[in-house]
């Protein structure tokens, strides 16, 4: 029977336990710096919005391009008409008129700033009035016309300015997405280490929470063995206290850290929702990097972003100055033309000179006319030149002072960028070189804080030292322990640093910028 009812139970447990699913436990996610790295550049949200410049950009340039495309147009019309009859000499009682046209033309911009233009029309009227001597009669032409400017907007340079500047303004747009990347990949850098720091910190605190435990073990070993004061045991309690307070502290900033870290890589709701702790993998390297400042600045005098943009924008607006320029001269322009007609239809004879009755007919088809048409039956040319010199261009010479001045402050803002690029890049490997300095210093001040508490613990055990002593030195070494690691990693924080204001921080890491616009992160 007991047999049986353990049975049923575990039977039901069984049961339970498909039907209800169990819980999931909540996970910890382990990443090294390069899974943050691309997953930031996939999913961070400032470079989904920045991506979307340079492909603007590119539309508008096939826009301005759109200027030399030819335009094609096509017109068809159709006309009846009847009216009643106010005299003979029209027709008998009503007046009857059919017209009907198709035309079609082709206009391009030539590169030259000139427009060429072949137009064909083919027209064809028929009536009953009297007098006519062709009905229905069919008017066709083939037009040949050009016009080209020869002051104002002569040249390539100036009809091809609009391609030219959405160019320089797409060249602008890739190199500020760049930047863009190249700023996200530093703050990934930046809160990846930070987040190395905070998690290896609260392990020096936890270790140095136990040393202060042990020693207040031991402490209240001696008082109760009566070789220690009970005041002794106050001290090592109050150091254990302010400890563990330090663990609260160093748990906090690991929380932080870890949402620095989901925002910049953009976590979901759901995958925050089961992860319990972010682990990180990589560890603080610490080679030496050995860089003078001249050269440096000679890098990042060739591939910082904002110093190739400001020259991009120089050659904008010096474009653009040389244009406002141009619109001062004269608008002096050369046209030309040439026309070749055709014209067909039924010939009327009539019983008198012009009125009377219709005694025959002599055909003429449409095609008639085409055929006079592309024969060049008849040729008509015309050629003309234009002038037009305003009485007062107040509006062209104010375009033309505008431009002037941004063309001047396009080059302060350069001057100023450069300017201000060598401070950054001076600052940069300076805190470099001081980063390493300190990297030895506070690994040297952790070596011998790890000694002088060894001694000071030798010590305590044969009598010659105090626990307030030991203690004391625990804290010296814990400090030691937290500069030496803040050390490393401002270090590498520092040549993250160095390799964004030199402009080369993608080639570190190894990413093409071609990749991120058009197919993804490529590693």
């Amino acid at each position: 029977m007991n047999i049986r009812k353990g049975t049923a139970v575990l039977g039901a447990i069984v049961l339970l336990a498909g039907i209800c699913p169990a819980q999931d436990p909540q996970k910890t996610m382990q990443l090294t710096l390069d899974e943050c790295i691309v997953r930031a550049l996939q999913r961070n949200i400032s470079i989904q919005v920045a991506v979307l410049s340079p492909q603007n950009s590119e539309l508008s340039v096939q826009k301005a391009r759109e200027k030399f495309l030819p335009t094609m147009a096509f017109t068809y019309s159709r006309r009846n008409s009847e009216n009643a009859s106010y005299s003979w000499l029209e027709s008998q009682g009503t007046t009857l008129s059919e017209s009907g046209s198709l035309s079609a033309q082709v206009r391009e911009t030539i590169p030259l700033g000139g427009t060429l233009t072949l137009s064909m029309n083919s027209n064809f009227t028929d009536t009953n009035q009297t007098g006519t001597t062709i009905n229905p009669r069919y008017n066709n032409q083939l037009q040949l016309s050009f016009s080209q400017p020869l002051l104002r907007d002569f040249g390539v340079k100036w009809t091809q300015r609009d391609i030219v500047v959405a160019r320089n303004n797409l060249d602008v747009s890739e190199i500020q997405f760049a930047k863009t990347v190249q700023d996200t990949i530093y703050n990934v850098v930046q809160a990846y280490w930070n987040l190395v720091y905070t998690i290896e910190n609260l392990k020096v605190q936890q270790k140095s929470l136990a040393l202060a435990k042990d020693s207040l073990a031991k402490n209240q070993r001696s008082v109760e063995i009566g070789t220690l004061a009970p005041m002794d045991v106050l001290a090592a309690e109050s150091e254990v206290a302010s400890r563990e307070a330090s663990i609260l502290s160093a748990e906090a900033a690991v929380k932080a850290a870890e949402d620095l870290i989901k925002n910049i890589l953009n976590f979901t709701p759901e995958e925050e929702a089961g992860l319990r702790e972010i682990t990180a993998l990589d560890t603080p390297r610490f080679d030496e990097r050995k860089i003078e400042v001249d050269q440096a600045l000679a890098i990042a005098m060739d591939k910082r972003p904002d110093l190739r943009m400001s020259r991009i924008n120089l050659k904008t607006e010096d474009l653009n100055l040389g244009y406002a320029k141009n619109q001062l001269l004269p608008n002096l322009s050369l046209s030309a033309s040439y026309t070749s007609p055709g014209v067909s239809g039924t010939r009327l004879i009539y019983d008198s000179q012009y009125f009377g009755n219709v005694i025959d007919t002599i055909p003429g088809y449409r095609s008639d006319a085409w055929k006079d048409v592309f024969g060049f039956k008849y040729q008509n040319w015309n050629i003309s030149l234009n002038l037009d010199v305003p009485l007062s261009n107040i509006l062209s010479k104010a375009s033309y002072a505008q431009a002037q001045i941004s063309m001047k402050q396009a080059l302060l803002n350069m001057k100023s960028t450069e300017q201000a690029t060598v401070l950054e890049i001076r600052n940069a490997v300076r805190n470099l070189q001081t980063s390493f300095k300190q990297v030895q210093a506070y690994k040297l001040s952790r070596e011998l804080a790890e000694k002088k508490l060894a001694a000071e613990e030798e010590k305590l055990r044969v009598g010659l030292s105090t626990n307030y002593t030991v203690l004391q030195y625990q804290r010296d070494l814990t400090t030691a322990l937290v500069q030496e690691l803040k050390s490393i990693i401002d270090y590498n924080v520092s040549q993250a640093g160095l390799e964004r204001s030199m402009g080369t921080l993608l080639e570190s890491k190894n990413i093409r910028l071609a990749d991120l616009l058009n197919v993804g992160v490529s590693r």
